[in-house]
């Protein structure tokens, strides 16, 4: 049973960065000092998957402004996909923004993703784009309330 949690914690922040690590430093190739950047800080606020002790998802959210948030770094383990584990985390994170005031949430996909999001009814907008050099990315918003 995989539990999803707001991680505060010391050690659900290392879960945290071993997710990110395994699946994207070493997934994808990205060097440590583009996977961690300003956007993480010790107020940044992430959600954990976990299975039993294994951390297995995570992804960071960052406020935006008043009414708008960020899901970024969104990964899940490479054994743990097609589990339903990243659609899960995305609607725990938006019932956790939603309770924080959230109304829009913006995620910059990665281009071969943007199917996955629209599942969970975000709108891309395939005219803003960007080639980080890693990926090429997606604008993808979704209204959670009115």
């Amino acid at each position: 049973m995989i539990e999803f949690l707001r991680a505060t914690a010391l050690w659900q922040h290392a879960g945290v960065h071993y997710v990110r690590t395994e699946a994207m430093v070493k997934g994808f190739n990205i060097p440590l000092s583009l996977e961690f950047d300003e956007g993480d800080t010790p107020e940044t606020q992430y959600v954990l998957a976990l299975d039993g002790v294994l951390p297995v998802a995570t992804c960071r959210l960052h406020r935006v402004d008043g009414q708008t948030a960020k899901i970024e770094r969104v990964c899940v383990l490479e054994s743990y996909r097609d589990q339903k584990i990243g659609r899960d985390m995305i609607l725990f994170a938006e019932s956790w923004l939603g309770e924080l005031g959230v109304s829009k949430i913006v995620i910059t996909s990665r281009d071969t993703a943007v199917g996955f999001y629209e599942t969970l009814g975000y709108r891309a907008d395939w005219n803003q784009t960007d080639d980080t050099g890693v990926f090429k990315i997606v604008y993808t918003e979704k209204i959670i309330r009115s």
